[in-house]
């Protein structure tokens, strides 16, 4: 993805060191599946990242190093039912991979692709 990463920002934070502000975000970090995009979609598949004990993988990160927001689309098993009752808000803690949209607009077709 041209040197790109995709991340979940899970709570943005500033703070002051000798009167200097930093503004960050503390990010979930996710890696690719595979070395290439999947052939039937032509999209990148993205997992969560967790360590040995099943930790996520988390960084604090200035805001400047985030270039954009990226359009993740959960991957569908066809043996997975979902409940009526899931929202959007809890696709990233119920899937486990997710296709990164490059499709989503003119930008993120160009830039990571």
């Amino acid at each position: 993805m041209r040197s790109l990463s995709v991340a979940c920002v899970l709570v943005f934070l500033s703070f002051s060191l000798n009167n200097q502000d930093y503004q960050c975000a503390i990010i979930h970090w996710f890696s690719c599946i595979g070395l290439e995009p999947d052939p039937d979609t032509g999209m990148w598949v993205v997992e969560p990242e967790f360590d040995a004990d099943e930790n996520p993988h988390l960084a604090i990160v200035h805001i400047d190093s985030i270039y954009r927001a990226a359009h993740l689309i959960p991957v569908y098993r066809t043996s997975q039912y979902l409940l009526r009752s899931l929202t959007m808000h809890q696709t990233l803690d119920i899937f486990k991979e997710f296709y990164v949209n490059k499709f989503v607009d003119h930008h993120a077709f160009e830039i990571a692709f």
